[in-house]
């Protein structure tokens, strides 16, 4: 498969984007790979290759456009619970910033930009604070987005009054989340209350939570990497991949 950074225009800039797809000539279906909190880097655009060397057209953008091009922050190690930690506190205002309305507004041009390279409809998988966003995205453009994976992702169900599970009934594509264990952001009372506005909604979807595998589980430069939690998320990834976008 081969890589390259390209740029998408959206609304309010050129966001810089890494896009993976297979070596072979051919019309492939497309997969948006929506970033963790941690940026457009090495180990996204690692991920990206893997899933384009199934047959797919992956788009990664960097989702921190409007602050700068990829890397837009300097990271420390993160390979200790110390650094990930301080990361964490320097990147949350900016995670903050990416509101719901941005967010929609990029992912138009995010999803133009794969359907005029591949065929579609697309699938979303997102990390972290990707698969919120993911969800939003669905939710926002049903019929664009034929499916949703979504790992270790948490605020699915919040006290807000726009809490994204109350979205249920625009989300209509399928799909699949691996929830991270002991994760405080998604709490088994949460997820059953996402469960329960699925069922309502009458959505094709599977939850698990992969035992042992700490939030941010399938990031190698991450302290919180579970090689198995991170082999099985792509299994289950590849499956949604091929009953969807086949």
């Amino acid at each position: 498969m081969s890589g390259e950074m390209v740029d998408v225009q959206t609304p309010d800039g050129v966001a810089d984007a890494y896009l993976a797809r297979p070596d072979a000539d051919g019309d492939y279906p497309g997969v948006l790979l929506v970033i963790d909190a941690f940026g457009l880097r090495d180990q996204i655009k690692t991920m990206a290759d893997r899933i384009a060397s199934k047959g797919y057209v992956v788009l990664a953008p960097n989702l921190f456009y409007r602050i700068g091009r990829a890397p837009a922050f300097e990271l420390p190690d993160m390979s200790t619970p110390e650094g990930r930690a301080e990361m964490m506190t320097k990147i949350m205002p900016l995670i903050v910033a990416l509101t719901d309305e941005l967010m929609v507004s990029d992912a138009d041009a995010y999803l133009g930009f794969l359907e005029q390279t591949s065929r579609g409809p697309v699938a979303i998988t997102g990390y972290c604070m990707g698969g919120r966003i993911g969800w939003t995205i669905a939710a926002a453009y049903p019929e664009r987005v034929a499916a949703l994976g979504a790992f270790h992702t948490g605020r699915l169900v919040t006290e807000d009054e726009h809490s994204p599970h109350l979205a249920a009934d625009n989300v209509k594509a399928e799909l699949y989340f691996g929830f991270a264990d002991n994760d405080a952001s998604a709490t088994p009372e949460q997820i059953a209350t996402l469960e329960s506005a699925l069922q309502s909604a009458g959505a094709t979807y599977r939850a698990e939570i992969y035992e042992d595998a700490p939030h941010g589980y399938t990031m190698k430069d991450t302290a919180a990497y579970n090689e198995a939690a991170a082999e099985r998320h792509y299994v289950e990834l590849f499956s949604l991949l091929e009953r969807t976008l086949s």
